[in-house]
Parts: structure tokens; C-alpha cells; sequence
């Protein structure tokens, strides 16, 4: 067994047993305790075959909450994705996307929209930001597709604002191209935003949402849009082997996080404020050199911290912090591409919401006391 797999192994140990944590971690959760979420309202209702029933119900029950005329069920936001470019990159002539060198086809789908789909991509920037609507309405060459990753997760969660995001939406408008909103975590963008979810999807051509990044689902996707997009992507969904006999665990988890977690995700998003604001305090106060809060009022109810430390050295202290004393507040560390710093991504659900301010940052500092 090598460190790693130690380390591996000790985080899942101090995350199972822990008296208090932020948010569950994501491979914490057993068999058992997912099976358990998963009762039907009507344990008579028919399954699903190849999409009907269960996963029909839920595919018009995201369609209402957005606004749109239709959503298709996808099992993975991957392909959702990749099927919304290529469908708008036929239909506008263009195979061009503009979008960020951040975002998730370019980082985490293996170059599959050039591989599979035959898309070219352009970038209006490469700074850790959202782009804005001037350098859209720059972008030297014609592109098809405009596309938003809102929040933009590598960046640090980030979002526009609401009058930015018009005015991008403006600009590719401008440019005779379509807008697709990579919206895996969109679900809680409507604070930051000071608007519904009708209002917000409306803005774009097309729009992908996760069941799993914000609503605690076993997985799935949707992508929801016109009526003729919708049955062209399910013609695509087919085709890439997404057509799956049943999908009824997948789609009940997502109701479930529907009636359970949407409603929620304010509070998380208000709580993740307080402890990012309580986290700051603690650490300027404390041994660390320097830290850094990104964004430093989180726009979602997820955010990045910052510290000049080798990854390893962070993540020993954080599971050492939660064998000694039953509190989970990091988990794992990267290495950012600075040598000697790192960062860790921290989450605010439902067991967040009990934390005071106090106890986040005596957490920080039996955290910092162990580094």
C-alpha cells in the first residue's frame, strides 16, 4: 500500500466517523445509505424502459423549473454536453466554440469535442475569470456557440453578474452565434444572481444540469432546450449509447434532490459566506505566511482556499485534525501550479448549517496547530 492509498483510506475513516463536518464526502457514503435514499413515492409506480415513466416525470419536471419547452434525461453531463455543441455547431454551419480553457470539455472530457464531435474551441480569455462581453464581441474569428460555465468551477466557483452576464449573452448575439450554459451547478446560482431559475436559463439557447454536483443524486444529467432541440439530442443520446434500459435509481435520487435540496441551497449558499468570512479571520490570525480566500465572498456554496504548503503536508494535517478531535474541515489538497502552494475546494451543505462562526474558526486553528 503506498502513502496515498494510507491517506486515502484514513480520510474515509475520520469523514465516517466525524462529529461535525461541513459537507459529506462524496465517497463516504455506502451502498447501504444510498439504497436507503432511494424508496419511491409510489413503490407501485412502473419502472422505466429506455426513458418512459420515473424518468419522463423528471425530465418534465426540469423542463417547468427552467423555463424551457422540453429536457432530456442523459446519464452523464458529459455527453449531454457534447451532444448540445455538436447539435447547435450542425445547425449554425459553425463547429467553432468559444468558451473558457477552464471549463469542464476542455479539462475533464479527454478532448472529446474535437476527438468525437469534429469542434474546434477558441477562448475570448485564459485568465481565471469569467470572460466578458468585450472580448466575446473581439474574438477574431466566427464562432457558433457561446459557452457559459456558470458557475466556472476551476476558477473558484465564479460567476458573473447578472448585468455581465446580459451583456455576454448580448455579445454572441451580436456575433450570429447560439449561448449553451454549462449549468452543472446552476441550481445555485440564483442568489448570486438575484434571480429564479426561469430567468436565468432563459438567457441562453440551451442549458445542462447536473443531478449529482448540487443536489446530492447518484448521478445523471439533463439537457433542456426547444422541443426540436431536445428530440434532436435524444436522436444523438442513441447514438452515443446513452439510451440506457432503466434509469429509474438515477432519476428518483434526482427528484428526491429536486424536493429535498433546491430549497436548500440558499441557506448553503448564505452559510458558505459565514464560514468563508469566519475562515479568513482565522487564518489571518493564525501561522500560515499567507492564505487565500477564492472568491473571497463565495458566489455559490462551494469555494477555494489557498495556502503555501506542499499538498501532501495540508491533507496529513486535515486528517490528522479530524482523527483528533472529530472535526472534518479539509479533506484532500492539490498542488496548484505555483510549486509550494496548494488548494482544496470546501463545500456547504446540510451539515454545515450547524456550524457558529466560533467553532469554524477554532477548527482553522487546530487545523493551522498541526501543520
Amino acid at each position: 500500500m503506498t502513502d496515498d492509498d494510507d491517506l486515502t483510506k484514513r480520510l474515509l475513516a475520520a469523514g465516517r466517523t466525524a462529529d461535525r463536518t461541513l459537507s459529506p464526502g462524496v465517497r463516504e457514503a455506502t451502498v447501504g445509505e444510498l439504497l436507503a435514499g432511494l424508496a419511491a413515492p409510489d413503490p407501485d409506480e412502473p419502472a422505466d424502459l429506455y426513458g418512459d415513466g420515473v424518468v419522463a416525470r423528471l425530465e418534465r419536471r426540469v423542463a417547468e423549473l427552467l423555463g424551457t419547452q422540453d429536457a432530456a434525461f442523459f446519464p452523464s453531463g458529459t455527453m449531454a454536453q457534447q451532444i448540445a455543441l455538436r447539435c447547435w455547431a450542425a445547425r449554425t454551419g459553425n463547429p467553432v466554440v468559444a468558451l473558457h480553457p477552464m471549463s469542464h470539455p476542455e479539462l475533464w472530457e479527454g478532448g472529446a469535442l474535437s476527438l468525437v464531435s469534429g469542434l474546434r474551441t477558441v477562448y475570448p480569455t485564459t485568465d481565471p475569470r469569467q470572460p466578458t462581453a468585450e472580448e466575446v464581441a473581439d474574438l477574431a474569428e466566427p464562432f457558433g456557440t457561446l459557452m457559459l460555465e456558470l458557475p466556472l468551477r476551476d476558477a473558484g466557483f465564479l460567476l458573473p453578474s447578472w448585468e455581465e452576464l446580459e451583456a455576454l449573452v448580448e455579445a454572441a448575439r451580436e456575433r450570429d452565434a447560439v449561448v449553451h450554459f454549462d449549468g452543472a451547478r446552476l441550481w445555485e446560482a440564483t442568489v448570486h444572481f438575484g434571480r429564479p431559475l426561469k430567468e436565468i436559463a432563459g438567457l441562453a439557447d440551451s442549458v445542462y444540469v447536473s443531478f449529482y454536483k448540487s443536489l446530492g443524486g447518484l448521478g445523471g444529467a439533463a439537457l433542456a432546450g426547444s422541443s426540436s432541440l431536445v428530440a434532436e439530442a435524444r436522436v444523438w443520446r442513441h447514438r452515443y449509447g446513452g439510451q440506457v434500459f432503466r434509469q429509474f435509481p438515477q432519476a428518483l435520487s434526482a427528484l428526491a434532490g429536486l424536493d429535498g435540496e433546491l430549497p436548500r441551497l440558499p441557506s448553503y449558499v448564505a452559510q458558505a459566506r459565514m464560514v468563508a468570512a469566519a475562515l479568513a479571520e482565522a487564518l489571518a490570525g493564525g501561522p500560515v505566511p499567507w492564505f487565500r480566500i477564492n472568491p473571497e465572498t463565495p458566489h455559490t456554496h462551494q469555494f477555494q482556499v489557498w495556502l503555501p504548503y506542499e499538498a501532501d503536508r495540508l491533507t496529513e494535517a486535515g486528517v490528522r485534525t479530524a482523527e483528533e478531535t472529530g472535526t472534518v474541515l479539509f479533506r484532500r489538497w492539490s498542488a496548484a501550479p505555483v510549486p509550494g502552494v496548494s488548494m482544496t475546494e470546501l463545500t456547504v451543505t446540510a451539515p454545515g448549517l450547524t456550524w457558529t462562526r466560533e467553532e469554524v474558526q477554532e477548527a482553522a486553528r487546530a487545523f493551522t496547530a498541526r501543520l
